[in-house]
Formats: structure tokens, sequence, C-alpha cells
């Protein structure tokens, strides 16, 4: 039988669409359903930039085909264009349906139109426009016969049609208004009255205000527009370091300028209106996709939250851990066990404290990290700062090739390069997406000592460890020490065949080991002595590694897939039918990679940054290490079946890529993995 694989970017849009009913979710805080909408939006906008520009591109055979032809390429835009209409139903259903009302039940309402303005804001809403928004607005006429401006990348654009009144029959002319929300807010705060609180789109301030910045004319009409434009960024995959920057530098200032990948209308607007815009500005008809009247609703993370009986998002608070507190050094109580951390329920102030100390303990000779997203004003980066400046060599790998932190990495780069950081850029060919840090020791005399390796699921950023579920582990162990160490030294050019004795390092060992981690739980299985696997991750991708699962799954392993986002394996088949497929969409992003093989009842479990997707598996650099404490195991073992046991927030993803609620009264039931697993974590302080 042929195995059979679900499309990568069909599956990322069923997974979107779960965070989409976070916010249908009346349980929830409300300001929480409504920031699931914004996240929902901002997602769909990176997806069109990247992935559909990319299928367009080929489809138009603008880049050459490679495992897509352009008759597949033509077919899956137009699938998934199909899927995003289908979601946006939803979209509005819940906006219009759920999110106002509940808005309107705690006092607060939001005009959706200059229709629904009461009189008694009606002289505050002309007043505020003619005052703080007339001053910014320069309408644009548009014609046919040239382009005479030009959309800018995902900014709101309100589209006017209006007739001379002093010319009978007169044409239609038409203008563009770019909304100027860079100067004044996106939703602006009306005064309140009695006990209700008023909210407004500048966009519909300014329809309500149209006659004045048209006087002598008559508007038929008024509609938002935006354009998304191609934001990838192709290198050179066999450039040099200093070659890659240049490229970047050049081509991270033409995103703006990209290619239209999508032409996002009011749904609302007449047929021929849409006609002379499309006409006007060039735009493909494969490249229309229809909106709400109001866009970019993922600026919906910044409305007010003008009612102060209405309590903010109520989150669990990272914890400290009280061994770290009674022990102080974090060398010391890693020299005698290993340390897991998992963020955001524990505090990423440790791991700072654990840079923080080898900036002072004149033992350690040496620090190295790799960095793929960094945060602003980073406390990692101060640390590793102070550290060079405190005689440390400190040595930071760089990937420049982090998509949309491109910038942001060179400038931190070139001021930790200034600082004395030894920095190493991008390698052809291959981007590290590994998350480690390794911390060297040596006594006067210049004899090794004990020294520390912390391998991670995520990146070392503050600003993300407030909001991605990922663990982190902390080991002195020697054999791993080594084997981090041969990893940058080659990051650092000096290894050309290095070999990893407990790592798992991509592009090298990670492949053969965990095919034979398979194939160990298939013996087990065949021989009656039960195979088990479970997998969390964020993608599942790989046909390769989905066919040995199933494969697997033939072989009568019990299989469970924890993947939040993309995963191609197809459930419920014949060749799957000891596979089950959990999604988990809640308050904090799940990011962790963790991956258990029974092994007949002495579990194998691992943790590190890839998922199983081609790109992470054949063309990167990641880390993974195995756990080797057995009560470290226990816990990733707990938390694994803490999130398998979830009824609230857990899905099971079927063979028609639908979510499907675990419970069938998912809003009631008391198991909440996130604060389960807090809670537990809290128990064990």
């Amino acid at each position: 039988m042929e195995y059979q694989f679900f499309k990568r970017d069909i599956s990322w849009l069923s997974f979107n669409y779960r965070v989409l009913l976070e916010a249908d979710d009346d349980s929830l805080p409300l300001y929480e359903r409504i920031n699931f909408i914004s996240i929902y939006s901002s997602n769909l906008e990176e997806f069109y930039k990247i992935r559909v520009a990319d299928h367009k591109a080929i489809a138009t055979g603008k880049t050459p085909e490679d495992e897509e032809s352009v008759q597949s390429a033509i077919e899956l835009v137009d699938e998934i264009n199909r899927e995003v209409n289908r979601q946006l139903e939803d979209r509005i259903r819940i906006y219009e349906t759920k999110i106002l009302p509940a808005l309107r039940k705690h006092h607060i309402i939001f005009y959706q139109s200059r229709q629904q303005v009461e009189e008694f804001h009606q002289a505050f809403v002309n007043r505020f426009f003619r005052e703080e928004i007339f001053p910014y607005l320069a309408p644009v006429p548009v014609t046919k016969d040239r382009i005479i401006s030009f959309l800018r990348d995902n900014r709101l654009y309100l589209a006017v049609r209006l007739y001379r009144k002093d010319i009978p029959n007169a044409k239609p002319e038409y203008f563009v208004m770019k909304l100027p929300y860079s100067k004044v807010p996106r939703f602006i705060e009306l005064p309140p009255k009695g006990k209700d609180y008023y909210l407004m789109f500048i966009e519909d301030i300014i329809k309500a205000n149209l006659p004045v910045i048209f006087p002598g004319y008559r508007v038929d009409s008024s509609h938002c527009i935006k354009i998304s434009r191609d934001a990838d960024i192709l290198i050179d995959d066999a450039a040099n370091s200093h070659e890659i920057i240049e490229q970047l530098k050049t081509k991270v200032k033409k995103r703006k300028t990209g290619a239209v990948c999508r032409f996002v209308y009011d749904r609302a607007m007449p047929t021929d209106f849409l006609e002379f815009l499309v006409d006007a500005y060039r735009i493909d008809r494969n490249e229309l996709v229809p909106g709400d009247k109001h866009l970019n609703l993922e600026d919906l993370r910044h409305l007010p939250n003008p009612n102060p009986n209405l309590k903010p998002i109520q989150k669990p608070q990272p914890m400290r851990l009280t061994c770290l507190d009674e022990k102080e050094s974090i060398f010391n109580y890693v020299e005698q066990r290993d340390l897991l951390l998992h963020y955001p329920y524990h505090s990423f102030e440790h791991f700072i404290h654990f840079l923080y100390e080898a900036v002072h303990e004149p033992s350690v000779k040496e620090i190295m990290v790799t960095q793929y997203r960094m945060a602003e004003n980073s406390a990692v980066i101060n640390t590793l700062i102070a550290a060079a400046q405190n005689g440390k060599k400190v040595t930071v790998f760089v990937e420049l090739k982090a998509r949309f932190d491109e910038e942001n990495n060179l400038t931190t780069a070139a001021m930790m390069e200034k600082a004395g950081i030894r920095i190493i850029y991008s390698i052809p060919k291959l981007k590290v997406h590994a998350k480690v840090a390794l911390v060297l020791r040596k006594d006067p005399a210049g004899h090794k000592l004990t020294s520390y390796a912390y391998i991670s699921t995520g990146n070392f950023n503050e600003k993300t460890a407030t909001l991605y579920a990922d663990s982190g582990l902390f080991t002195s162990n020697a054999i791993i020490v080594n084997d981090l160490h041969n990893l940058f030294r080659t990051l650092q050019g000096k290894l050309k065949s290095p070999a990893f004795h407990r790592l798992l390092v991509a592009s090298f060992n990670l492949i053969p080991e965990l095919n034979r981690l398979i194939d160990h739980e298939i013996a087990l299985a065949q021989t009656g002595k039960g195979g088990r696997i479970i997998l969390k991750m964020n993608a599942l991708q790989d046909p390769a590694m989905i066919s040995r699962l199933y494969e697997a799954s033939e072989a009568g392993v019990e299989i469970d897939l924890i993947v939040r986002g993309i995963c191609c394996l197809i459930p419920d088949q014949p060749y799957s039918r000891h596979i089950r497929v959990t999604r988990i969409v809640d308050t904090f992003l799940e990011h962790a990679r963790v991956w258990y093989f029974g092994n007949g009842g002495k579990p194998r479990i691992f943790l590190g940054s890839p998922d199983w997707m081609r790109r992470n598996l054949y063309r990167r650099i990641e880390a993974v290490t195995p756990v080797l404490d057995k009560e470290l195991r226990q816990e990733l073992t707990d938390m694994l079946h803490i999130q398998l046991a979830d009824k609230r927030k857990a899905c099971f993803v079927d063979g028609e890529l639908r979510n499907r609620w675990k419970s069938a009264h998912p809003q009631t039931e008391k198991i909440r993995a996130q604060y389960a697993f807090y809670e537990y974590l809290k128990s064990r302080l």
C-alpha cells in the first residue's frame, strides 16, 4: 500500500483555524479571545508573504520549479484561497456574534460603522477627525492610465469612489488614502456615557467625515484594501559570511517592495469598483482575497480595555526554583545533578543567572552560545558583553538567516563584536537552529575543571521565554560537554568530521539514531513486548520519517503525536491505525520538542531544537540531548501524559484534517494541560 501525506500548507491552515477556535471559547477571558483573533490574522499575513508567495513565484515562472510543478502550484494556491475564504466566514461569525456582544455585555460599545455612532458622540467624532486625523491624510487620485501611488506592504488604505456634484452624469472618480495610524491609534476611545465605554476604528471616523475631505463631491462608497508582498529573502546558499551580510543588507530593504502575493479587499465592495482597482494597480485576479470591512485585525492586540472592572488575562507567573535559591550557585547544583527548566512556568532569570555566574567565576575561561532570534535590549547579550569585558573568551554563533529577525541579528552581532565578542556568522548551505550554550572552566595551572552544557528547545530570548512553552537542560556530563564543544568547533571550522557520542546533531548522526530508536520499538512490538513512542514537536512534515512512523504503526507500535502546527501524517488510515495526533492551543505557544521511546519499560527521552521537517533534519544544524537523570525523565514523561490527558484545549487531528475536540464539552472539563503542568511543577518545588 502506498503511503499518503497531508499537504504541508493545508495542514498549516488547519492549525491556524484551531487558533481561531480559541476566540470562540466563551470560558476564556474576553481580551484573551480577542488576542487569538489577532494571532490568527498575523499568522495568516506571514503565511501569504512566505508560503503563498513562494507558490505564486513558481506558478508564474518567476522562480524555477523545485519539488513543485507550475500546475500543482496553481492548484495549491487555489485550494489555499478556498480554505481561507471558508475560515473567513467563521472569523466574521465569531467576531460579530460572539466578541462584539461580549464587549457590549461588559459596557464596551465598539462602533463598527459611522451609522452606529450615537448623536451624543457625533460632535466628538467630527472634532477629533478635524484636529487629529485630517492633517495626516493625503488622498491620491487613481486612474487606469498610469500608477501614481505605490501600495505599501500590509498598510491599510481607504479606497473611495465619488462623483462631482456640479457635473450632470459625471463619471466616477477614485482616490486612495493611507490610514495614518502610525500617527493616530487604530482604535479611538470616545467619551464614556454612564456605565458605558465607547471605541471606534480610525477608518470609520474617516468614513464619517469624507464630505470634509472631498467638498463638491458626492461620496458613492468607500472600502478598505491592503496589499501583502513577498517577504521571503533568497540568499545564495553557497555564499560566505561576508557575502551573506551584504546580500541581507540589500535585500531586507527591498522586502517592503516585494511582488504582490495578496490583494485583500472589503468583500462588500461593488464588483465594478473592485475591477477598476485591479486594473489600475495591475493586480492579477489570482491574487484577490476577500476580507471583512475591517482588515488587519492583527491590530486587535492593541485594543484598549477602558473598563477597569474587566480584569486582564491572569497567566501563570514564572516561578523560581527553591533548590537554586538555597544553593545560590547554579554551577554547584549542576555539578551534582542535571537541572531541567520549563519556560514560562520557570523563570528565565535562572538562565541569566547561569551566564552571570560565568561572568564572575574566575575559573571560567570560555563561553560559547548560539543565537537564532535575539531579543532587543537583551539581558543575555548584555551579560555576554560583560563576560567579554571581564576577560572571558566569548564566542557567539549568530544565524543571520532567521526570517524577519535578520536586521536585528545583524545590528546586535555588530554591537557584540565591537564589545570584544568573537562572532561566527551563518555558514554556507546550512542554517544553525540549535539552541545551546557551553561554559568551559580551567584551574590556574590550565587543567580542565567541571564544565557545563545547556541544551534547549527554545531561543535565548527573554520575551519569547514568557510566551513560548519550552524546556532546557543544564548538565555537567563530561561526554555531553565534550560533544557540545565539538559542535562549536565544527561551527568554527576547526572540525570537518566530528564524532558525537551522546548528542544527536542534525546533518551528522540524528537521522541514523532516530531510525535505530524506531527500529527498536518495532522489534519490541513484533515480539509482543509492546512498542511505545510519544513525540512532541511543532511540526511533522518529512515524508521519510513519517513513513517510518507508518511502518511502526503497522508493526503494532502505539504512537502518540503531540504536534502543534503542521502535521503531514494522516491518521485513521490502515497504516496509521495505532497513531493518534493531538494538537494543543492555549495561553502559551507550545514550542518544546520532546521525544519518548518506551524501550521496553526503560524509556529513552530526548529534548532539543528540531522539528521533523525536511529543513530541520537535512539542511540545518540542530542539537538534541538525551535526558540521563531518572527523575528528570519521569518529569518529562509526566508532562507528556498530562498533555495527552488534556480534555480542555486538546484536539485530535483526524484523517480529514479536522480539529476534533477530545471531550464533547471541552469548555467544562477540568484537565487543562498547561495549567495542570504548572501546578505539577509548583508541587515539586
